[in-house]
């Protein structure tokens, strides 16, 4: 028999109930991103794009010293800048980027970072989400940044339909089950916590302090719960590739494996090379 499909009353209190635990397990959240003023939490955000907050953070105190506002970034040289960043992935287009950034800041907002959605998406390499992570952290507005973890994390604990992958359409589904207040610290604990416990590749679902609710348990922990269509985590599938490995490993040493040499053998080995020429 089919498993009972879950109403959006339900999901909705359940979201509500592992939020409460989240809260609990994670109780204190801030961004991850080190930054002393809106402009450069913008300029930081626009560089985490494919790759980590820690790298990010291991460059931009050397960036906003040498260019520490929108007016100075916007004159700077872009080959000073890539040298700078050179150590984050795609350096050189995320260079063009935030000098453009800057540019756009100096002359469009007096150097100031705005306050909007609609002014800040305008933006240069400034989307949805790097603007919910402005508003929600610079500025204390309402925002839910939707990453890579956000998405994941959601998908697994059945807060959104398998199929809506789209941030824009997570974003809505999930606020629309928390006070604003909350959002911003909701998607910094959905964050760490897809970065500590439900990662990509090996969810630590033995410790979850959710296991019990979460439809994907079952999953990663061999549970006789309800199958979602989740993928096991990699480290299952390399178990299973390296025994696969093995196997044929162990069948092409099998085949390639030659009998001993006799004296027999040797002989003939070496009138073959003194047949040869010389």
């Amino acid at each position: 028999m089919a498993a009972k499909r879950e109403s959006k009353r339900a999901r909705a209190a359940r979201m509500r109930r592992e939020y409460d635990r989240l809260r609990e397990f994670i109780p204190v959240t801030k961004c991850q991103l080190d930054y002393r003023t809106p402009f450069e939490l913008i300029v930081a955000t626009v560089l985490s794009a494919q790759t980590t907050d820690r790298r990010v953070n291991g460059v931009t105190p050397e960036l906003f010293a040498r260019y520490p506002d929108a007016d100075a970034l916007a004159r700077a040289d872009i080959a000073d800048v890539e040298s700078i960043i050179r150590t984050l992935g795609f350096y050189r287009m995320k260079s063009k980027h935030v000098i453009e950034l800057a540019q756009a800041l100096a002359t469009r907002f007096a150097g100031a970072v705005p306050q909007t959605m609609e002014e800040l998406t305008s933006l240069p390499g400034v989307g949805r989400k790097t603007a919910n992570v402005v508003l929600g952290n610079a500025f204390r507005i309402p925002g839910f940044p939707v990453d890579t973890h956000v998405i994941r994390v959601t998908g697994r604990l059945g807060w959104r339909d398998a199929d809506e992958t789209d941030p824009e359409d997570i974003e809505r589904d999930v606020t629309a089950v928390f006070p604003p207040g909350e959002w911003t610290d909701l998607s910094h604990r959905l964050i760490i916590f897809g970065r500590t416990v439900c990662t990509a590749r090996a969810p630590q679902c033995a410790w979850c302090p959710l296991n019990d609710s979460c439809p994907s348990a079952g999953d990663f922990l061999d549970l006789p719960s309800a199958r979602t269509g989740t993928r096991r985590p990699a480290k299952r599938r390399t178990t299973a590739h390296r025994t696969t490995k093995t196997a044929k490993s162990k069948r092409t040493t099998t085949k390639s494996a030659k009998p001993p040499r006799t004296s027999t053998s040797r002989s003939r080995e070496a009138a073959a090379d003194d047949a040869g020429p010389r």
